[in-house]
């Protein structure tokens, strides 16, 4: 009898251990799961501001984000930061628009530390023509700021856009 109850003790301990372990990487996953929960709400509000007109998600960059726009865009090509990402695309492209861009999400994606932006943004153009294009950004985040961004959008309408209006500052 001893013996068995020897036996049924060590057979319970191991079961609270293995249920320990168990409990424990869910945690773990968990944790994960939740930070990209708070990452993929992050950027949806940046991107609700951005379509409400109230922010963007331009201000979740880092200062020493770094930006890169894939292809053969007439922007391609990587930004060491925040500044010269804003100074060199952002307010270039905002100076060719008389109606500011207008996001539309299709789809968030989340996994960890990045989330990927699946959207399309509407807009009109200095000389009434309409600017439309289709965007996924994959971004990778860190205390609740983006550090590392790549950008995949249809290069040829962007370079209609930028090659057919003249910035308003240049007017």
């Amino acid at each position: 009898m001893a013996k068995m109850i020897k036996i049924a003790a060590a057979s319970f301990a191991t079961t609270i251990l293995a249920c320990t372990l168990l409990i424990g990487s869910a945690g773990a996953r968990s944790g994960q799961a939740s930070e990209a929960e708070r990452n993929r709400a992050a950027i949806a509000r940046g991107l609700q501001a951005w379509a409400d007109g109230t922010g963007s998600p331009y201000d979740l960059l880092s200062e020493n984000a770094r930006w890169t726009i894939t292809g053969n865009s007439r922007a391609a090509g990587s930004y060491p930061s925040k500044q010269a990402f804003i100074d060199g695309v952002i307010r270039p492209f905002n100076a060719r628009m008389r109606d500011r861009l207008i996001p539309s999400v299709h789809r968030l994606y989340a996994e960890g530390d990045t989330v990927i932006a699946h959207f399309d943004a509407k807009g009109v153009a200095l000389d009434g023509m309409p600017y439309v294009n289709s965007y996924a950004w994959i971004l990778r985040m860190q205390d609740g700021k983006i550090v590392k961004a790549h950008a995949f959008f249809d290069a040829i309408a962007f370079d209609d856009l930028w090659t057919r209006v003249i910035p308003a500052e240049r007017r």
